[in-house]
């Protein structure tokens, strides 16, 4: 017997997922980014322009479903849990390839997730953290794991665990497993690939190409492979005036993050589909909380009562209305969305002068003190954003000033520490809070976000959190976790906001999940 038997049927999965009835195939989408990909691999990909692209180019063994609320089969048609929690044992389906026509087979899948679990790689492989083995027998995968883990089933959805192609990647050129990624990454090949694209044009920060995967194993109503598109051609257009013009110009079939203050206008205009996805994005601002800035100079911000004064004298539901035109609502858990499970409801520092003024005086704060708020050039939202905040805060006597950067060079400042208060976002990638709990605050996770702030009772929980198979006390655990990170504010709690794509009329079937990912595989264009 087992504890938990979960089985994926395809055919019911697919009939979830795709048009009821057969769509127009062929044509090129042109869909306009706000930020290129550098490298889109599952183990290396930490932003999202480069997570949210790798589900088009590799498929994982389970999914999430496209309300994100459940795991689905994906690679792997069945799959279940034992019953002291320890083992994973999932079904390959039969006769799956790679998008070079080469057969899909298990030590394919044993060698992604050795790559995927590997410490020594990339960034996520804490997420694989319980696993201790991975073998195969025939078309069977057994993961075997040191201990009980309560997102494992979760964590085999996520992009990290995508399934590469063990002969193509061994063979490419370079000394390490970073060299053989980059090479196939520049060389923009089919034979890596198992997802319903293959990459076959790149341009550095200018555009990039996907084609179909004519070997991919999901069906389409028509009962061909998907996609029903021959091509998607993405161009990079940082700034959101001039990516709404190629739209409205017929340039570009498709843009992301419109501006909330245009979302009217383009919903007006009958040539265009405005679509806000409700998603898992929260909008908040890392706070340096070290006793220093980077140049030696003393940092107000190290002062938790100066943190708290900055939540309290930024009104949300000014920021919602000016940057959002209402659409969205203030983050009321400190960690994650208010969708994601085992979020607290909190009063998480609603509008109060009075007490952000008396934190202030607390704390010494002199008249003119500078903060830098450091911004994403061509961000209309950004724009907004600091210009709320300049006047929001000057009664607390800071002098906010704005620094304006590139995407790259604002993840690198945050990775640094090099910056005083940065905006930024989160978008779950798992159905499963510890993911995000995981980045945002504990602190062997890239020194939680970049912000230089560390609890080891926060730690504590939160690894304690990771074998605890009772689902009330993980629920309390994480109940705790959010608390003490409220009360230490080592970030500007902001909001939450659905994805706001625009596409021509002439677009059907894309969609944005909750966590992000583009469904590209059941987009037609007409011609």
């Amino acid at each position: 017997m087992t504890r938990t038997l979960m089985a994926a049927v395809l055919a019911a999965t697919t009939a979830l997922v795709t048009p009821a009835m057969a769509q127009e195939r062929g044509g090129t989408m042109n869909f306009a980014r706000y930020d290129g990909s550098r490298l889109i691999d599952p183990i290396y990909a930490d932003r999202n322009p480069d997570i949210w692209m790798v589900g088009s180019l590799f498929d994982t063994l389970l999914r999430s479903s496209d309300d994100g609320k459940s795991i689905v089969g994906g690679l792997a048609e069945s799959f279940e849990v034992s019953e002291d929690g320890k083992t994973v044992t999932l079904m390959l389906q039969s006769g799956l390839k790679f998008a070079d026509g080469s057969a899909l087979e298990a030590d394919d899948v044993l060698f992604s997730l050795d790559r995927a679990r590997n410490g020594d790689l990339g960034p996520w492989s804490g997420m694989l953290g319980s696993v201790s083995d991975v073998t195969a027998d025939g078309q069977a995968i057994t993961v075997s794991l040191s201990q009980p883990d309560p997102t494992i089933l979760s964590m085999l959805a996520t992009f990290n665990t995508s399934i590469v192609n063990k002969e193509v990647f061994e063979a490419a050129e370079g000394a390490t497993d970073q060299d053989k990624s980059a090479a196939i990454f520049a060389s923009a090949s089919a034979g890596v690939g198992s997802g319903a694209f293959y990459m076959c044009g790149f341009e550095q920060g200018a555009a990039m190409d996907f084609c179909a995967n004519e070997h991919h194993w999901e069906m389409g109503a028509d009962g061909k492979p998907l996609p029903y598109l021959d091509k998607i051609h993405f161009e990079i257009i940082p700034d959101d005036a001039t990516r709404i013009l190629k739209l409205q110009a017929g340039e570009v079939d498709a843009v992301e993050f419109v501006p909330f203050s245009r979302v009217a206008e383009l919903d007006a205009d009958p040539a265009i589909n405005m679509n806000l996805y409700p998603s898992t994005r929260i909008i908040y601002s890392p706070i340096n909380t070290r006793e220093t800035r980077a140049d030696g100079s003393a940092n107000p911000l190290n002062d938790v009562r100066v943190r708290q004064a900055v939540n309290y004298a930024t009104n949300k539901d000014a920021l919602i209305g000016l940057v959002l035109q209402g659409a969205g609502q203030p983050m009321t858990a400190p960690l994650m969305s208010s969708s994601t499970r085992l979020a607290s409801k909190l009063d998480l520092y609603s509008y109060d002068m009075d007490k952000a003024m008396a934190l202030v005086k607390e704390a010494g704060i002199e008249a003119g003190t500078k903060v830098t708020l450091t911004t994403l050039a061509g961000s209309s939202d950004d724009a907004t954003i600091f210009a709320a905040l300049q006047q929001m805060w000057a009664p607390l006597g800071i002098e906010l000033v704005v620094e304006q950067v590139d995407g790259a060079t604002r993840g690198a400042k945050n990775r640094s520490g090099e910056f005083d208060i940065h905006t930024y976002g989160w978008v779950d990638d798992v159905n499963d809070p510890s993911q995000v709990t995981g980045w945002l605050g504990y602190s062997p996770v890239r020194n939680a976000v970049g912000t230089g702030w560390e609890s080891d009772k926060f730690n504590a929980l939160f690894e304690a959190s990771g074998t605890e198979m009772d689902q009330a006390a993980r629920a309390q655990q994480y109940a705790d976790m959010q608390k003490i990170y409220a009360d230490a504010a080592p970030l500007l709690f902001m909001y939450e906001t659905p994805f706001a794509v625009a596409v021509s009329t002439a677009v059907e079937g894309y969609v944005q999940t909750p966590l992000g990912a583009n469904i590209f595989s059941r987009a037609t264009v007409s011609k």
